[in-house]
C-alpha cells in the first residue's frame, strides 16, 4: 500500500476497526478475508478491492504466466449442491456484467477465485478443489 502505515498505525486511524493482529494474520496467509472486510480495507487504503485481490500493481499477470484463470461448465454449475451457492451467484453476477448470457462456458480469473474462496474462507487452491469435486469445472480446461 502507497500509505506504507504499520499495523499499529491501521488500527488506530481505523479507530480499531481493522485491527492489527488480524491485518497481521491476512498478511501471513494464515486468515483469508471476508468480502466485506475486504471492502472496509480497501475504502480505508482508497484502492480498488481487486488492487488487494491481486496483490500485484496496476492488475499486472504474475509473472509466471499462470494467471489462475478456471473455465466453469455453466451447465454442471446449475447442477451443482447447495454449498456452491456463492459460486452459483458469483458467475451470475459476471454474467450480468459481462452481458454473457448464452454460453455453457464461463472462465473466471485467477482473482476471481480468490475472491470466491474468500466467501468461503478457505484458500484458492481449497476453492479449486471443492469446484472440481462438484464437477463444474469444464473438462476441456
Amino acid at each position: 500500500m502507497k500509505r506504507q502505515l504499520s499495523m499499529q498505525a491501521v488500527q488506530d486511524q481505523s479507530g480499531g476497526t481493522i485491527s492489527s493482529a488480524v491485518i497481521g494474520s491476512y498478511e501471513r496467509g494464515e486468515r483469508v478475508p471476508s468480502v466485506v472486510r475486504l471492502a472496509q480495507i480497501a475504502d480505508f487504503y482508497g484502492v480498488p478491492v481487486d488492487s488487494l485481490v491481486s496483490g500485484r500493481e496496476g492488475g499486472q499477470p504474475a509473472a509466471n504466466g499462470d494467471d489462475g484463470k478456471v473455465v466453469l461448465d455453466l451447465d454442471a454449475l446449475r447442477k451443482a449442491p447447495e454449498e456452491a451457492q456463492h459460486l452459483v451467484r458469483f458467475v451470475n453476477g459476471v454474467q450480468q456484467k459481462r452481458g454473457d448470457f448464452g454460453g455453457s462456458i464461463l472462465t473466471i480469473r485467477g482473482d476471481d477465485v480468490w475472491m470466491v474462496s474468500s466467501m468461503y474462507e478457505i484458500t484458492p487452491a481449497e476453492l479449486r478443489e471443492k469446484m472440481a469435486a462438484w464437477g463444474v469445472i469444464a473438462s476441456d480446461a
